[in-house]
């Protein structure tokens, strides 16, 4: 069996920058799940800069290799950075089962795609590549002198920001009160053209969050009921003030609720720092892929959403949500996990009073097809609908969230169908869209499920009947 050396990483790097790059993961800090099997298969999982890490795998006779990033370059910096640790063998790297998305990839190659050999990527350039040059740039790169001068500048373009938010914050409470002034029985109508140019001052002012929420209201109306979309106008206006005066005082908010705050109005956490965050939530278990969700945005990048439930809760976050976003030039893409697959790992959830986004830090057993039900509380949806106004207590602009059920039924009423409880007593309207999906459930007396509520419609995840399990899209 050929092993892989780092001259062979040389030669098929594509350039300088992708070696430079890929150096920066050679540190099993990064990684989890390193196995390998007996045929030369290697394979782990990386944290890159999405919430879920790319699966990567190598073969070191050929040095074929596949990632889940979105990278266009190929090999990319995370298969180069596999392949590099195990040309140093400093790194265990265990015999284990080949894990089924492994065999699903070796499937596929052997069918279609052929071996990316290093013959290959030598001829696919010839501009030199060093892997001793990454050293000489990453001794560069800890210049204190520089360090300091990078820290001073991104001082000046924080207090920047802060002004330019502030100035555009001015602008939206303008805004607000000339709708109100107006009128807000014909808002919807008129609502496409109106938030669009409100939207474009908040991006102009640094306020993406804002912006995002306001690009997005117009389509979240037409898709309501005529006759409340004055009700839910109201609403999500009464959000946007709130999250504008909950800015301006941020600095009397108790921390985990100025995180969120400067989250939903567009500053961003990095990966590295929330990992390295000793007071962030950190919430250890046994989690099932409930939903995979994929939206197309307005600012052309792809939303992927992955939905994990804890089975083995006992206290903590039950619910976790992992979110994506990928470039529409890079084509096609889809969340890394399948819908109930179950795997062991720490969620590292984003500051919150209600913490819900996270990233996945240590997985400590791969993603495996699991076709057993999932392990739901014996709560109904009474008590699903009582965390739910815990949640929006303590976040007022809260959005979506998730709930999971026991005993309800699928039931109709004219055109709109409901989820609800065996007794009688609770309700839910289900997603218009999901009628004709959800018709089958008409028939059946009772379910379990798993859905999200976005304080007018459910979305219904996946029903546990006593025919199987009903996937929602």
């Amino acid at each position: 069996m050929a092993a892989l050396s780092l001259k062979k990483i040389e030669r098929i790097a594509p350039d300088q920058a992708s070696l430079s790059a890929a150096r920066k993961l050679v540190k099993p800090g990064v990684w989890s799940g390193l196995a390998r099997d007996e045929s030369g298969l290697v394979w782990g999982a990386c944290q890159g800069s999405g919430a879920s890490p790319y699966r990567v795998v190598i073969s070191e006779p050929d040095a074929g290799y596949k990632c889940t990033c979105p990278s266009r370059k190929f090999p990319c910096k995370h298969s180069l950075a596999l392949m590099w640790l195990r040309a140093e063998g400093n790194t265990p790297f265990p015999t284990d089962t080949t894990p089924e998305w492994v065999g699903e990839w070796l499937k596929r190659r052997r069918a279609d795609e052929g071996a990316y050999d290093a013959e290959q990527g030598e001829r696919k350039s010839s501009e030199p590549k060093s892997i001793a040059l990454t050293a000489t740039e990453a001794a560069e790169e800890a210049d204190p002198k520089a360090e300091a001068r990078a820290a001073a500048a991104r001082e000046r373009t924080r207090k920047d920001r802060e002004e330019a938010i502030a100035a555009g914050l001015d602008d939206l409470d303008q805004w607000l009160a000339d709708q109100v002034e107006s009128g807000l029985a014909g808002f919807a109508a008129a609502a496409g053209k109106s938030c669009r140019v409100i939207a474009q001052r908040l991006v102009d002012a640094k306020a993406a969050g804002l912006a995002a929420r306001l690009e997005n209201l117009p389509a979240r109306l037409y898709a309501l009921p005529e006759a409340i979309r004055p009700l839910i106008a109201i609403e999500e206006l009464g959000q946007l003030h709130l999250l504008a005066e909950a800015y301006r005082r941020q600095e009397s908010l108790a921390p985990d609720l100025r995180a969120d705050v400067r989250r939903e109005v567009g500053w961003s956490v990095t990966r590295e720092s929330l990992l390295a965050d000793a007071a962030a939530t950190r919430t250890a278990g046994t989690w099932r892929v409930a939903a995979t969700l994929s939206e197309i945005q307005q600012d052309r990048l792809r939303r992927l959403e992955t939905w994990l439930w804890r089975e083995d809760a006992r206290d903590g976050p039950r619910f976790a949500v992992l979110i994506d976003f990928v470039p529409l030039a890079v084509g096609p893409a889809r969340s890394p996990y399948a819908i109930g697959e179950r795997f062991t790992g720490t969620v590292v959830y984003y500051p919150s009073p209600v913490p819900l986004r996270g990233l996945l830090g240590e997985v400590s057993s791969h993603a495996q097809s699991c076709p057993d039900d999932f392990v739901l509380p014996p709560d109904g949806l009474k008590e699903a609908f009582r965390n739910y106004e815990r949640a929006l207590a303590a976040k007022p602009w809260l959005g979506v969230w998730p709930m999971a059920f026991r005993n309800v039924r699928v039931s109709r009423s004219g055109e709109q169908m409901f989820v609800c409880a065996n007794d009688g007593a609770e309700g839910a309207p289900l997603l218009p869209a999901q009628a004709d999906l959800a018709a089958p459930l008409l028939a059946l007396e009772c379910l379990h499920g798993l859905g999200l509520w976005n304080g007018t419609h459910l979305r219904l995840f996946l029903a546990q009947t006593s025919l199987g399990r009903w996937v929602g899209e």
